[in-house]
């Protein structure tokens, strides 16, 4: 597997779901390695079902800043020293693939993100007469169709690809759009592990999510970037009484969110950012998940979003957008409340309706929990996976 981004220690939240994958293939009986960009946090520990391997590309440690969600600023464009640092990544990279594919017979690459993984080792994966798998995430697609350059880079890496997944139906149209042949094409929706949001509720973790005594408890869990939609999660907070919201994350609007909670006096506290078992426990104090999801005004948008699938494994009421691939995974009064993006009354309203309601948090939340493990566990991911590398290897030889 090639990815740009990966959890950089255990615990940690930077791209939790491509550790997730690697170890559910793993966990299917192969073999599975990972190569990414050195970051100098980077340290895996010891016996792992997989094997990480890391590539230099920077002459100087400061500039070790590819990837790892460091290259875009605010999700929707490229940071500017990032063109800069693209040639040495992409020499790298294509040295550092092309060495193991020399030393090992792997029997499938599976590159995540179209641009820019994907499009700098095509070419190298096709001389060593591998299967080319590629993966897209959601911000790799939503580049490829706002520039002309990049969509040409991506348009014929789709093309050139044995098959293509996609974590929503949303996301594969869009790829489809973009160059890739439908009939190799696949959504497979990412997993979630049902033991791991499983914690009982802990009166503790409401102090320190700062909830007061009394109130109903909103959580929600993301970056801090436009399309997440916590903006307008924060002028609907401000209409409600007896509620806390308490947003996990970081990001470029961490400073005008602030400003926005003070001017408003919206019952919300920014938390920073959270471990991964830190948001395990936030998620069984909490009895709402606002999954506010808009699309920012540069047209960019979630693909699937891994909290949702989290806060249903720990048997949350959830209130979501209906957009991209949320309606695909949530069916709207039966395992959460779904709402129009960026309505902030309906969104208000929805919330009101489940902090008043006990029963019917309960009845959301018991359902969304039945669903996530009945459909949407990693060993259900990775079969997805599995059977499209089979298909690629067909594809390959023919």
């Amino acid at each position: 597997m090639v990815a740009s981004s990966y959890p950089k220690f255990p615990g940690d939240v930077t791209a939790p779901f491509i550790e997730s994958i690697a170890h559910a293939v793993a966990g299917r009986g192969h073999g599975v390695d990972v190569l990414v960009p050195h970051h100098p946090d980077l340290c895996r520990p010891p016996g792992e079902p997989v094997r990480v391997f890391s590539y230099r590309y920077a002459p100087r440690e400061p500039w070790s800043r590819w990837g790892y969600a460091q290259s875009l600023e605010s999700d929707v464009r490229v940071r500017r020293g990032m063109y800069l640092l693209a040639p040495l990544v992409a020499l790298a990279l294509r040295r550092a693939l092309g060495s193991l594919l020399a030393d090992r017979r792997y029997d499938v690459v599976h590159a995540h993100w179209v641009v820019p993984n994907a499009a700098m080792v095509t070419d190298i994966v096709a001389a060593h007469q591998v299967p080319l798998v590629v993966s897209t995430h959601g911000s790799d697609i939503f580049l490829a169709e706002r520039s002309a350059l990049v969509r040409a880079f991506a348009r014929s890496t789709l093309e050139r690809a044995a098959y293509v997944t996609a974590c929503s139906d949303d996301l594969r149209r869009r790829a489809v759009a973009l160059g890739a042949e439908e009939a190799r094409t696949r959504t497979v929706p990412y997993g979630v592990d049902g033991a791991a949001f499983a914690s009982a509720p802990d009166a503790a973790e409401r102090e320190r999510l700062g909830a007061p005594p009394g109130t109903r408890l909103v959580l929600a869990l993301g970056r801090l970037v436009e399309k997440k939609g916590f903006g307008p999660l924060v002028e609907a907070a401000a209409g409600l009484a007896n509620v806390h919201v308490a947003i996990a994350g970081v990001g470029d609007l961490q400073e005008s969110l602030a400003r926005r909670i003070a001017e408003t006096g919206a019952p919300v506290r920014l938390l920073g950012a959270l471990d991964r078992a830190a948001v395990a426990r936030a998620l069984a104090a909490a009895e709402v998940v606002a999954i506010p999801s808009v699309v920012d005004r540069a047209g960019n948008v979630d693909g699937l979003p891994n909290t949702l699938l989290e806060a249903m494994a720990a048997g949350r009421a959830i209130v979501a957008s209906r957009v991209a691939g949320i309606p695909d995974v949530i069916t709207d009064g039966t395992d959460g409340l779904l709402v129009p993006p960026g309505d902030v009354p309906a969104l208000r309203a929805a919330i009101a309706r489940l902090c008043a309601d006990e029963d019917l948090r309960a009845r959301l939340g018991a359902a969304a929990r039945a669903a996530a493990i009945r459909r949407h566990g990693w060993d259900t991911a990775a079969r997805g996976f599995e059977e499209c590398y089979a298909a690629a290897a067909a594809l390959d030889a023919r």
